[in-house]
């Protein structure tokens, strides 16, 4: 696994080779300097080492999208969700990594869950909280920014963004480093595991044990400004209504979905998934 994430780094990115000597990166990068504070660009070092080739990626991940929609903002066009999206994916990969190595009696679907109970939104946030990330978030002037730097999926954004640009900037190892410190050995694996809960999963399951259908998420309503939408999501099965729920994010609207359908289907079962 190590070599292949090794050569793809190399390969896809070609990191080394390309990059500017570390006293000539403001120069080279006069946007990510005029949009960062001397205080953030410490605290990135801190986080990421002293050594940053890219410090436009880092100003990528902290840029939160109310920026690239708030009409007094110039020049900035990209949001940290392309990097949200890289860096979900090398976490995962890390975390499933560390749990297939610490849990070798467990099987796929125990891995899966567990996984899902520490990568999660409410995890995620806590681990950003942790590090003080919301602290350096870059927010548009028209956004409510107490409500952005305490939202959970922008803090879990953030955090995810990092590790995207920590991975590209400074490769795989580095990244691993990071996740170590402040996920792996920063909290309590144990209680997240025991504390969080994947109710999709435990609907499906409920479903394919009871020979039924497989559930059907289905978004019913859209609310509030692009970069501050509420999402309402329906669940059912076989036509049949089981469950709504309500979030600033899809993902988080349809587990408070599959919740409200456990109860409905099996009370008492949503509060303890396997």
């Amino acid at each position: 696994m190590e070599r292949f994430w090794q050569k793809l780094t190399g390969i896809a990115f070609n990191r080394s080779k390309d990059a500017p000597p570390e006293d000539t990166v403001e120069s080279c990068h006069p946007l990510a300097f005029a949009g960062l504070s001397a205080k953030t660009i410490t605290y990135i070092r801190k986080l990421a080492g002293e050594r940053i080739d890219n410090i436009s990626l880092y100003l990528t991940a902290l840029t939160h999208r109310s920026v690239v929609h708030d009409p007094a903002t110039e020049n900035i066009i990209e949001s940290n969700q392309r990097l949200e999206f890289l860096g979900d994916s090398v976490l995962g990969m890390i975390i499933s990594e560390y749990l297939f190595r610490q849990f070798p009696a467990s099987a796929e679907g125990e891995l899966s869950s567990n996984r899902s109970k520490i990568v999660n939104r409410k995890s995620l946030a806590g681990f950003a909280r942790s590090i003080d990330l919301g602290d350096h978030l870059l927010i548009g002037e028209s956004a409510d920014h107490n409500k952005i730097i305490n939202s959970e999926s922008a803090l879990a954004d953030a955090f995810e963004s990092l590790i995207g640009a920590i991975y590209l900037d400074k490769g795989i190892a580095a990244a691993s480093d990071f996740i170590l410190k402040h996920v792996i050995e920063h909290v309590d694996f144990k209680r997240i595991v025991s504390s969080e809960h994947n109710y999709k999963s435990r609907l499906i399951e409920y479903t394919q044990s009871n020979r039924m259908p497989a559930p059907v998420y289905i978004v019913t309503e859209e609310s509030g400004a692009e970069h501050e939408k509420t999402f309402t999501i329906a669940v059912s099965c076989s036509g049949q209504l089981l469950g709504t729920g309500t979030a600033p994010r899809k993902k988080d609207a349809e587990q408070l979905a599959a919740k409200e359908a456990m109860k409905h289907l099996a009370p008492g079962d949503e509060t303890s998934p396997g």
